[in-house]
């Protein structure tokens, strides 16, 4: 078990530094429309505004999962 955990946060590390560089790569090489383009005009905050998103998304699923659920076991509507 501590081998597989042990793997698997090397992984999440590789892939952690390798979207790092690659953002540094784009940001270094690619002229400011394009940027603006690829990564919108907030650029210092693209993961928080891709992990909010994701966030969101996530929570907006569950709810209405769970609504089903509550609407087809408990007939109660919310």
């Amino acid at each position: 078990m501590m081998k597989r955990t042990f793997w698997v946060a090397v992984g999440v590390a590789i892939g952690v530094v390798a979207v790092a560089k690659a953002q540094a790569y784009v940001k270094a090489n690619t002229p400011d429309k394009a940027r603006q383009f690829l990564l919108g005009p907030d650029q210092d905050n693209v993961m928080q505004r891709t992990l909010a998103g994701l966030i969101e998304e996530f929570n907006t699923a569950r709810k209405a999962r769970e609504a089903e659920l509550n609407r087809q076991y408990s007939g109660i509507a919310e």
